[in-house]
């Protein structure tokens, strides 16, 4: 089938949106319609990285939308569920039998190798094949992916805010109710405020957390963290930042941190943040990532996060039911672009400017 997407044919420049042909599903997979996808710094990531095998490639990896038609096999969903699109993962590996999808052993042929799970691709122009991103390329106006990529959503949330819920939204949140898990009453300190962190941040007040830090270098930022929950705010910029912490918590530093800025040298910071005890997670990259520890272990535990330690299946509908029940603001942090307008929610993401982009797609 025609359809239409937003294609990057080399690194560093614009998004192109053509039209491009769509194959129908095989067994496991599903058609989407996309109603919306989140815009990530990961697309960002790969939509810059030189030399790469994947161009050309069509990006987007959460995207929400209604199922249209499902290939041979396919049990769990039907024409006309409402879905949010995660992330791929093989279900079959020790990681997966166990619970533990975001650590699957094929996670990176799945989400980042460009192809579906039998290794070929469903999206070509012009007879050339176009690499997929997350087994989903949801900045298109519809999707073919695995039915392991999906999840249910209730009729009444709105598709454009269920977007993000797939990636960054996830990711942030559950790196604090899912590995962290905070003690009602205690202080955390988030460390760069895009999606994913804003997302920690609304999750920590979700936990009890009497003491929010919330630490950026843009000051819009900071004044929307202060609107979903967070207690104190520091520009980076201006103030040393474990000095303020430290005056704050009385000596003893912070319970826990999160570091969401994909940085080195902002990961040691928030780990200084803690006190002796403490624990801080690391979110994402920005490539290859140099931690100098130095003497600031102590016994403080460091985690990496990856989707958020989560079950997709099970933890979007628990951030669904915290949203409607007035816990998880996720409105305030999205700012919604029209499909057409996705080179101006790229450079908007990339500034600063906005937290979360989410496309919109027409009809």
């Amino acid at each position: 089938m025609k359809i239409k997407a937003a294609v990057v044919y080399e690194a560093n420049k614009p998004y192109v949106i053509e039209e491009v042909d769509l194959a129908e599903p095989k067994a496991g997979e599903v058609l989407v319609k996309v109603a919306a996808s989140g815009y990530c710094h990961t697309d960002e990531m790969i939509a810059g990285r030189e030399n790469s095998p994947l161009f050309p490639i069509v990006l987007g990896h959460e995207g929400s939308g209604i199922v249209e038609k499902v290939g041979p096999g396919v049990q769990r969903f039907a024409p006309g569920d409402r879905v949010s699109m995660s992330f791929s993962y093989c279900n079959e590996c020790f990681a997966c039998i166990t619970g533990r999808p975001y650590a699957c052993e094929q996670n990176g042929r799945l989400n980042f190798g460009g192809r579906s799970y039998d290794g070929t691709t469903r999206l070509t122009k012009d007879g050339v094949e176009l690499s997929n991103f997350f087994n989903q390329a949801s900045f298109a106006t519809h999707s073919v992916t695995h039915e392991n990529n999906l999840v249910k959503i209730p009729d009444d949330m709105d598709l454009a805010l269920a977007a993000p819920l797939g990636c960054g939204v996830q990711t942030g949140a559950g790196a604090v109710l899912n590995n962290l898990k905070p003690e009602p009453g205690s202080a955390i300190v988030i460390q760069g405020l895009g999606g994913v962190g804003m997302s920690a941040l609304m999750a920590a007040k979700v936990c009890g957390c009497s003491t929010i830090v919330a630490v950026d270098t843009v000051d819009y930022r900071l004044d929307v963290a202060m609107e979903v929950g967070a207690t104190h705010v520091v520009n980076a910029k201006k103030n040393d930042v474990v000095a303020f912490v430290k005056d704050l918590t009385k000596g003893r530093g912070a319970d826990y941190a999160v570091a969401a800025t994909g940085a080195g040298a902002n990961a040691r910071e928030a780990l200084r943040c803690t006190g002796y005890f403490g624990g801080c997670a690391i979110i994402g990259s920005r490539g290859e990532m140099t931690l100098d520890i130095g003497f600031d272990l102590g016994g403080r535990l460091i985690t990496g996060i990856t989707e958020g330690c989560c079950i997709p299946s099970l933890f979007i509908p628990k951030l669904i039911h915290f949203y409607q029940n007035g816990r998880f603001p996720l409105d305030k942090i999205v700012k919604r672009y029209d499909f057409e307008d996705i080179n101006k929610a790229a450079a908007d993401s990339h500034s600063g400017a906005t937290i979360k982009p989410v496309l919109v797609m027409k009809g």
